[in-house]
């Protein structure tokens, strides 16, 4: 690379921003939802997660809690004008969604993230869109290969990606899911690419531009994976809660339905989380106690287990 190309790069930083509102996972979007928040790195912050946090925080008018970063894009399709090389480097940060009630401050563009993946969301069980979309697509997928060999490996890779034939469902294979999707050609994003879609398949799901779906699937899938070890679920808690409240809020990033009563004993066991002698209004119009988390003795404490306590599905 001569002096001139190196002077061409442009940092740019992308968000994939999370909050849990009303027991419903959010995402900060931009351009009607069609977007995560992105924006150039600027030099008068002393690192990325600096120049990031400021950024956001000017955006929701909260500050950050946990921040990761995921990936770095460096591909060259990703120039934004001529003689300029465009990398993308992809954050996960969480916050709280700002109080519609709030005054004089503009609301961003939250969305709920099973509007870009609804077969994520196994809360109440099997979500309508595998049965009638994404099966009957991924089986014309299939059955579209060159041989038998290759008919085999293509089911054999539906199945265990989607939990299919006896492979359990696996919460954190957003990723491999979404690609597996892509290379079939049953969401948009593959069109752009010239995917040749299946005859009258297409599978729901907002599309989004470039490839911040992908990005947010990466996002999604690594804060699943890490609310099984780190307790980062706080984060998106208010100051006081209910045991149902944080047990909702897991299911919502989640996808999946916990077992109350081993939840309960779970977060009780590890200390998490400790009473503040008052209580809210709870199910059934019973008062439920409220609980703050224990930062100054937990921050670096990881929850026990790899699993999350899964309610018993029919």
């Amino acid at each position: 690379m001569n002096e001139s190309e190196q002077h061409s790069v442009q940092a740019d930083l992308v968000a994939v921003l999370v909050a849990v509102t009303a027991g419903q996972p959010r995402i900060l979007t931009t351009r009607a939802g069609r977007t995560l928040p992105a924006g150039p790195f600027t030099a008068n912050h002393r690192s990325l997660q600096a120049s990031l946090r400021a950024w956001v925080e000017t955006q929701t008018h909260h500050p950050l809690g946990y921040v990761e970063q995921l990936y770095t894009f460096a591909d060259r399709d990703r120039s934004q004008e001529v003689g300029m090389r465009a990398i993308s480097i992809s954050y996960l940060a969480l916050t709280r969604e700002l109080d519609g009630a709030v005054a004089d401050v503009a609301q961003p563009g939250w969305q709920d993230w099973y509007r870009y993946f609804p077969w994520e969301d196994w809360r109440e069980g099997e979500p309508p869109v595998m049965a009638a979309q994404i099966l009957p697509g991924l089986k014309a997928w299939s059955e579209n290969a060159s041989d038998n060999v290759a008919r085999s490996a293509r089911w054999q890779r539906v199945s265990m990606t989607f939990g299919l034939e006896g492979n359990e469902w696996n919460e954190e294979l957003v990723l491999q899911r979404y690609e597996l999707l892509f290379e079939a050609g049953l969401v948009p994003e593959a069109w752009r690419d010239g995917v040749a879609a299946p005859a009258g398949c297409l599978v729901a799901g907002a599309a989004m531009s470039n490839d911040h779906r992908r990005i947010l699937a990466t996002g999604i899938a690594r804060l699943r994976a890490k609310i099984k070890y780190r307790p980062v679920v706080f984060e998106l808690m208010p100051p006081e809660f209910s045991l149902l409240q944080l047990q909702q809020a897991v299911e919502a990033l989640a996808g999946r339905g916990l077992h109350k009563q081993n939840f309960r004993r779970q977060i009780e066991q590890q200390a998490l989380v400790e009473e503040t002698g008052q209580m809210v209004m709870g199910t059934a119009g019973r008062p439920a106690k409220l609980f703050r988390f224990r930062r100054n003795v937990m921050l670096e404490r990881a929850i026990a287990g790899n699993k999350l306590p899964l309610a018993r599905t029919a």
